[in-house]
């Protein structure tokens, strides 16, 4: 093996925006429906406004701070900002040439169209302008900037005009005017054929000699600032971890400039004023080829509500297990079930914290909640049994990105239900899944656990694949009860029957790497296959490299970030990359050891990073039983054979799609839909009626 060096490893940064093209490449895809070309490429807007907001920012604050150390890739700073600023450009162009040349043609090939002010007929004049006067004009704030009035403090992600305005004397000053968020950001015109739009911003420029008369509008364009919204919070110091992210919370909207959009075609004198104004780096400023900002495409999108441009409808199944039993505690208590989201239906986890909520039974419920839905459906569950009298305890982590404000709002409403509500733990998220449910039987107590590699929220659980488990496991009872303990109290008991946790997962996943690097060594067969969402870790990519070096074959499927790079001769070469990226986002992680043949399966909440595996609590469990780990080598078998979503990675970092020629056309995701719908017993045949060879059998 090589020794490791910085060109063993790609930067982070320049992965995530490697995703995010494969993401935009969804938009481009004209065999996609035309509705979900339109959210792919909100999601690609949306996705650049997170990045900037958290990892450029980060960068900033490490050269502002004189932080000059490299990444693994050997990129400081200041260089990454540099490369990252080229990427994005690039990946600009891309954007709006797909939005521009492709989607805008195509929804007007179906009679939907925008329109400028200039273009609409006089029916459509005298709307728009009765739409102003009474919508728009009485929620506009005009502002100007002189020797009495300052730069005005502009809203993260805000979209604004900017003005240059000829002042009394001749010269020139500069005004803004914020398009207003309250109100849509397209309106729908007056049209006998089709569906019209105009653009919200499109009007404001064209009744803007209305907020500054007596002026005269020299140049106006619009643009859009990105401010750092990475939170900064002295958890040690912090006497009341909740007030110290509450007061945080109330700096997001107001911290420094990372990024400034601009409209092309814009004013040069403009531009230099926002520029020298909100002091926005060289590396931060973009100009746009098209309306800015195009997160208003998802909201967009379902104007498009035609059958013929969605996805066709999909029904998550409900196992018929539960349908067996009068009782789902009945069910689990007779079969440790394994759920496979959104195929199979959330409602189950759902229906289980409901039941348990009015079961006069049940005496305790003990969950952890990271990011739940705006009406969830769990929490009201929960609240109703502390109202019941039960014992619930809930881990709520209010530091979720981006859900802070959402958590803290249901941990009071929690709270007043008569729920016990810890807000998270100083210095760590806690960010595994898991659910406990205590109740009396005839027996005696008897415990059960959900667990899953995603979060108890009914909205995304019909949109990302995850995989959760249910069981009675007395021992997996006792880890529940074991680790609710250390998160609710001072416990310090790591002594687990059948789950790992971390901090200290990062060992565990070494541990099990190098079982397979010692049997290839020993001639043995070795395997090793992991799903996750990203690999960062270089202690892992390390153990890995070794692993290959060694002859284990390895399979990494990985949606977003990968910093390892495969096929490197000497290196990697027994180390192949995918990533899967569809109509649902990939957010399950598995993790598969032959273990000379008595194979080890692993689910997790945990990703292969270091905030995973050192600096949150994260949980890894087993999976046992012939059945169960027949279903969870099916998921891989079939990701891995994916020939129309899935795309290899190179070692360059950069990926391309897969080569068909002599495959089957596969697009896992639609595979697992019609899995879904056919019958238990059908399902266990599946393996043969598909007719491939298992990638698990590589040779």
């Amino acid at each position: 093996m090589r020794s490791s060096t910085y060109d063993n490893y790609i930067n982070r940064e320049l992965s995530w925006l490697e995703f995010n093209r494969r993401v935009l490449q969804e938009a481009q895809d004209r065999n996609n429906p035309l509705a979900e070309r339109v959210k792919f490429l909100a999601i690609t807007s949306s996705n650049l406004d997170e990045f900037f907001m958290v990892r450029v920012a980060s960068l900033w604050d490490q050269v502002n701070a004189g932080f000059k150390m490299p990444d693994i890739a050997g990129m400081p700073p200041k260089e990454q900002i540099k490369a990252i600023s080229e990427r994005v450009k690039k990946q600009l162009y891309s954007e709006y040439n797909c939005l521009v040349r492709s989607l805008i043609p195509t929804l007007r090939r179906k009679g939907i169209d925008f329109f400028d002010y200039v273009e609409l007929d006089d029916n459509q004049r005298s709307f728009i302008d009765a739409y102003y006067r009474e919508n728009v004009y009485p929620v506009l704030t005009p502002m100007v900037v002189d020797q009495s009035r300052p730069f005005p403090t502009l809203l993260n992600k805000s979209l604004n005009i900017g003005i240059i305005l000829e002042d009394e004397k001749g010269g020139s000053m500069f005004g803004t005017v914020q398009v207003p968020s309250v109100l849509p950001r397209y309106v729908e015109l007056p049209s006998g054929a089709g569906k019209s739009y105009i653009l919200l911003e499109e009007i404001i420029k064209h009744h803007m000699g209305f907020l500054f008369e007596g002026h005269e509008i020299l140049h106006m364009g619009c643009y859009r600032i990105t401010r750092n919204g990475d939170l900064s919070v002295d958890e040690e110091g912090a006497e009341d971890l909740l007030e110290a992210i509450e007061e945080s919370l109330k700096q997001r909207k107001w911290g420094n400039v990372v990024r400034l959009e601009y409209e092309r075609g814009l004013d040069a004198e403009l531009l230099d004023v926002l520029v020298s104004e909100m002091e926005v780096p060289e590396e931060g400023i973009f100009e746009v080829g098209g309306p800015i900002d195009l997160t208003f495409l998802m909201k967009f999108s379902g104007e498009l509500d035609e059958p013929e441009f969605k996805y066709p409808d999909y029904k998550p199944r409900r196992l018929e297990i539960f349908s067996e039993y009068d009782d789902i505690f009945d069910a689990i208590s007779e079969n440790d079930i394994i759920l496979h989201h959104p195929y199979d239906s959330f409602e189950h986890v759902v229906n289980l914290v409901e039941k348990a909520a009015d079961d006069p039974s049940v005496l305790a419920i003990k969950q952890t909640l990271y990011r739940v839905s705006g009406n969830s459906p769990i929490v009201s569950a929960l609240s109703r049994a502390a109202e019941n009298g039960k014992q619930v305890t809930v881990i709520l982590e209010i530091k979720a990105r981006f859900d802070e404000e959402n958590n803290i709002k249901w941990g009071k409403q929690l709270e007043q239900a008569g729920c016990h509500v810890i807000y998270g733990l100083v210095g760590l998220k806690t960010h595994c899944k898991i659910l406990l449910i205590v109740r009396r039987e005839e027996d005696g107590i008897k415990r059960y656990v959900h667990m899953g590699t995603g979060n108890y929220n009914d909205v995304t659980a019909r949109l990302y694949t995850d995989i959760g488990f249910f069981t009675s496991n007395p021992f997996f009872g006792e880890d529940a009860s074991t680790l609710f303990n250390m998160l609710s109290g001072s416990s310090k008991n790591h002594d687990f029957y059948k789950v790992d946790i971390s901090p200290g997962l990062d060992q565990t996943f070494i541990r099990y790497i190098r079982g397979e690097t010692k049997n290839a060594r020993a001639g043995e067969k070795a395997r090793i296959i992991a799903k996750m969402n990203s690999l960062v870790d270089k202690s892992i990519i390390d153990a890995l490299y070794e692993a290959s070096c060694a002859g284990v074959k390895i399979d990494l499927i990985i949606r977003g970030v990968c910093c390892l790079r495969p096929g490197v001769k000497n290196l990697s070469e027994n180390i192949r990359v995918i990533s899967i990226v569809g109509r649902f986002l990939e957010h399950s992680r598995i993790f598969y050891f032959h273990n000379c043949g008595n194979e080890l399966i692993f689910l997790s909440s945990a990703d292969w990073m270091p905030r995973n595996l050192t600096r949150r609590v994260e949980l890894l469990f087993p999976i046992a039983g012939r059945e169960n780990k027949q279903k969870i080598k099916r998921i891989l078998d079939i990701s891995l054979n994916d020939t129309m979503k899935a795309r290899f990675m190179r070692n360059d970092g950069t990926y391309k799609k897969i080569d068909r020629r002599g495959k089957e056309a596969l697009n896992s995701q639609e595979k697992f839909c019609s899995i879904a719908l056919e019958e238990n017993k059908a399902e266990a045949a599946f393996g043969v009626e598909l007719g491939f060879r298992p990638i698990l059998k590589r040779d």
